[in-house]
């Protein structure tokens, strides 16, 4: 658990003002993560990897800072996830923490780390109480939330057709969030929500949640959970024969490590929504390009979550050569003067109240006949941009931001 791996990057240092107010003379930021459990795939060793991308890349943003990554397995426990972010803080003299996939490790580590110098990059932390009531001046939050993955889905997919709906939700904060989200949109726009059925994390056997969500009669059956769990829910609905008796199978939290897990023959038809795609255009694919030939990588393509800890841990760093700090009080203001386009999630902004916009897209996935090269998975249906797919910014919605972080 408590491995670690340091990438000092071959940075000089300077004896620049900017060098002398970074503490101890070198960046460390921590990838907290699952690198056994469920999202082994989708975060695990290739966030490693992305972030290891993001220091090579900062290059000691033009000042000689050097950065180290440190890593470990929270293992979707909140006691050993805010252990060891706490012994982060305490003794290992880290400055930010990223990734951090399970929303109840996520909010543990959000609560301890307010007020503290350090910075959470919740680049993959689902739950939308990070930007609500849970939210702290010390935390970032990049790719999808519950509010954004709950609306973005439920909207795209009644666009289509897609009116009444059954779930199959993963119970805890993060299953929990995705459906509440969903379920008022649907019942806002008027749709039906039929039937839900909850299942612990780590589950393998669907079968009676499908069978529930199978007899509800809904159009639309919606998988409100991710990683292993949404890939054997959709590989049990395949023996089912439930797509072909007429429901449509709808992902809100499913990524491309997963559709390649299971195959094309298995998620064909199924859709799905993603903040990133890395056969979407130039730079995306550039990035693929690079991360595939990573250690340990073996040719894969990067996820979204692997994919947002890139982002997120380079705009820090920059955010560090801008202040001359790594003190999340300044450098957390910095970062929420971005705004424009990025390489791999396009136009985004990030808020006061330190959510990061960006568009979300609505895929469907291909048929093993339309796909011509590997992870050639995803076919583009419907693009929500970043204003209409997150919770709109509210006076008074974020408390604990201070009033020089305010928008105008």
């Amino acid at each position: 658990m408590w491995r670690t791996a340091r990438l000092a990057a071959a940075f000089s240092l300077t004896a620049s003002l900017a060098q002398a107010e970074i503490s101890d003379g070198v960046v460390r930021i921590g990838v907290l993560n699952d690198i056994s459990g469920v999202f082994q795939d989708t975060n695990g060793p290739g966030s490693i990897e992305a972030a290891r991308m993001a220091a090579e890349d900062f290059a000691g943003g033009g000042k000689g800072i050097k950065v180290e990554i440190v890593y470990a397995d929270h293992q979707n426990k909140v006691d050993v996830g805010a252990a060891i972010a706490r012994r982060w803080l305490d003794i290992d003299k880290v400055d930010a923490i990223v990734d951090v996939p399970n929303s109840s490790v996520g909010l543990a580590v959000n609560a301890l780390l307010r007020g503290t110098k350090m910075t959470f990059l919740a680049s993959t932390t689902g739950t939308s109480e990070l930007h609500g009531k849970q939210c702290s001046p010390n935390t970032i939050q990049w790719v999808n939330d519950t509010f954004a993955s709950g609306n973005a889905t439920a909207a795209a997919t009644m666009m289509r057709g897609g009116r009444d709906w059954s779930f199959i939700t993963v119970n805890y904060a993060l299953g929990q969030g995705m459906e509440a989200e969903a379920t008022r949109y649907i019942e806002a726009h008027g749709g039906k929500v039929l039937g839900s059925a909850r299942h612990p994390l780590g589950t393998s056997d669907f079968a009676a949640l499908l069978l529930q969500a199978q007899t509800s009669g809904a159009k639309v059956i919606g998988l409100a959970n991710a990683g292993a769990d949404a890939l054997n829910a959709v590989k049990q609905a395949g023996e089912f024969g439930i797509r072909d008796s007429g429901q449509m199978l709808v992902a809100f939290m499913l990524l491309i490590n997963d559709v390649h897990a299971m195959g094309l023959p298995v998620a064909q038809g199924l859709w799905l929504t993603e903040s990133f795609y890395w056969d979407l255009n130039d730079d995306t694919r550039a990035f693929a390009a690079r991360f595939a030939q990573r250690p340990g990588m073996n040719g894969k393509m990067p996820s979204g979550n692997q994919a947002g800890v890139y982002a997120a841990t380079l705009a820090y760093l920059n955010a560090v050569a801008a202040t001359g700090s790594d003190d999340a009080q300044q450098v957390v203001p910095q970062m929420k003067t971005l705004k424009g386009k990025d390489k791999l999630f396009g136009e985004i902004e990030i808020r006061a109240d330190g959510r990061v916009t960006h568009p979300i897209y609505l895929f469907e996935v291909k048929t093993p006949a339309e796909s011509k090269y590997p992870y050639d998975y995803y076919k583009l249906l419907t693009t929500i941009p970043g204003e209409q797919a997150f919770r709109p910014l509210r006076e008074g919605q974020c408390p604990l931001v201070t009033q020089h972080e305010k928008p105008d």
